[in-house]
């Protein structure tokens, strides 16, 4: 990754300069750093991704608290820059709605900030009505007047938190036009629970289990995504069949994720049947990883230097037997569909977004690919012996609900053409590094060795050491470019450690997607996008 830093005065020109000139197509991230009590001053990190993998890392030092936006080049700047004031107090002047994107409009003061306290509670007793919010939209849709009362032309209606689709964390709230979408505003942050807060509070290996509630219906790929960022700081390789079984369980995740995403869509549109082909072969998977992590759903199996243990004996038998179960699922359910007419009409050509927005609102993994543009970490910045693996990248055509559904579900296929390649090549030997500075001492030889003994102790209460620096990984999660930025101060916690989560760019582009849709669009719309709350507000 190639970092740079600039003056805050430039930003406004480096953000075209990086976008036009250096066709870095995607601002992955947007980053706020307090070190008020180093320098005196807040740090914004800004990081590029372009399409052939390179990683820009531009950064800013602050004099005082304000920096220009830089929404008008890059939508996921949007989002981005709110969630940075809200954490943090940075402002981003000219940015068309800088307000609480995580917190409570109630909350008082900026939680990432070293001096909030981490056990402070701030509750809420009255929601926002978004009325501010959705004037606005209106407004800038030319379908209202700033200078009037708030527009009472259009029906109002508020899908969500509590709605069976937006899984009690998610609001949307709408203007209608009899069932037409007219303007869309969306609220998020009922789950927040400070996962960037208790990182800053915990020693890099305590951290692994909190990476499980993320995107929790793919936790083992949130272990290894973060394992493997920390393992990069610290230069350190793991051993192959640790990668192997990286791959074997990352994959399995990846076909886990994609069958809720998917089945959860076809309850949103009434096919039970279908969600039941896809959910009961996902069962027979929790049993197997629950009877090799000891947990069915977040599994805390990964750890920095290897893993936590190894394949049980006929492990390999009872996966290929839930992987056949799993294909006769997917081929099951495609025979309803395929050709289905009531089905065909509700996805195709529905909700639609270009390659071009879809990069410019930071899209990754199955949503942008089922735009057309075929990027895939494991292709494009390949790791774990990716590039000694037979697949293909699916994509779509037209970016419609269509195409973020069958996008899923031929990734499930090649998951499952990959995992059955992995089982037939993967080596014997340890799961884990041998280094005494980074993985604990086998229980055997702490029992009966004082060495071994102290070296538990040692690691337990002092923790790794990383050198100072700012450093940022991604691998391909579920739902796309699953990122962490690192920022160490030598000590055993971070100094600042920051989820890039996917699908918080994906529901910023939401309301773009269903102006002028139908009510009913929007539902299957927010479950194509595939919208975890865990990651998505952390």
């Amino acid at each position: 990754m190639l970092s740079v830093k600039i003056s805050q005065n430039d930003i406004c020109e480096f953000g075209f300069f990086a976008r036009d000139e250096l066709k870095f197509e995607i601002l992955a991230d947007v980053i706020g750093v307090d070190n008020l009590a180093k320098n005196g001053c807040f740090s914004v990190y800004y990081i590029f991704r372009r399409l052939d993998s390179a990683l820009l890392c531009a950064w800013v030092d602050l004099s005082g608290d304000e920096i220009h936006t830089l929404s008008h080049i890059y939508r996921s700047a949007n989002w981005a820059e709110r969630e940075c004031w809200d954490q943090f107090g940075i402002k981003f002047t000219n940015h068309p709605n800088l307000k609480r994107i995580l917190n409570h409009k109630d909350f008082v003061g900026h939680p990432l900030r070293k001096d909030y306290p981490i056990d402070k509670g701030q509750l809420l007793f009255e929601s926002d009505n978004l009325v501010d919010e959705m004037q606005k939209e209106l407004v800038a849709k030319g379908l209202g007047d700033e200078n009037e009362e708030f527009n009472t032309k259009f029906t109002f209606l508020n899908l969500g938190p509590s709605h069976p689709a937006t899984h009690g964390t998610i609001r949307n709230f709408m203007a209608l036009d009899g069932e037409k979408i007219k303007a869309c505003v969306s609220e998020i942050g009922y789950l927040h629970r400070g996962f960037e807060k208790s990182c800053e509070n915990h020693t890099y290996a305590q951290i692994i289990p909190y990476t499980d509630r993320l995107n929790y219906c793919s936790a083992l790929l949130n272990n290894f995504a973060y394992a493997r960022a920390i393992e990069g700081i610290l230069g350190v390789q793991i051993t192959d069949r640790a990668k192997f079984m990286r791959v074997i369980l990352g994959e399995l995740s990846r076909i886990i994720d994609h069958e809720v995403c998917l089945a959860a869509m076809f309850v949103d549109m009434g096919a039970l049947t279908n969600y039941w082909y896809l959910y009961n072969p996902r069962e027979k998977i929790y049993n197997f990883l629950s009877k090799l992590t000891g947990a069915r759903f977040t599994n805390s199996f990964a750890r920095i230097g290897g893993m936590a243990g190894d394949f049980f004996e006929g492990w390999e038998s009872e996966l290929l037997g839930c992987l056949d179960e799993v294909q006769k699922g997917v081929d099951d359910t495609l025979t309803l569909i395929e050709n289905n007419r009531i089905y065909l009409d509700r996805v195709q050509n529905i909700c639609k977004i270009s390659a071009k927005d879809a990069l410019s609102f930071g899209f990754t993994g199955p949503n942008l690919r089922a735009s057309g543009v075929a990027y895939d970490l494991r292709k494009d910045a390949p790791y774990d012996f990716y590039d000694s693996f037979d697949f293909n990248v699916p994509v779509g055509s037209v970016g419609d609900i269509y195409d973020r559904m069958f996008v899923r579900f031929f990734e499930i296929k090649e998951s499952i053409s990959i995992i059955k390649q992995a089982i037939k090549s993967i080596p014997k030997g340890a799961i884990n590094i041998s280094d005494k500075d980074i993985m604990l001492p086998p229980k055997e030889q702490v029992y009966g060795n004082i060495e071994s003994l102290i070296n538990h102790f040692k690691l337990v209460f002092d923790g790794i050491k990383l050198p100072a620096g700012h450093y940022y990984s991604a691998s391909e999660g579920a739902n796309g470019e699953l990122g962490f930025f690192t920022l160490s101060d030598e000590k055993p916690s971070p100094y600042r450690l920051k989820l890039r989560p996917p699908c918080f760019y994906a529901l910023n582009a939401f309301s773009h997607m269903v102006d002028g849709t139908l009510i009913a669009d929007s539902v299957l719309n927010l479950g194509s996008l595939n919208i975890i709350a865990g990651e998505l507000d952390r």
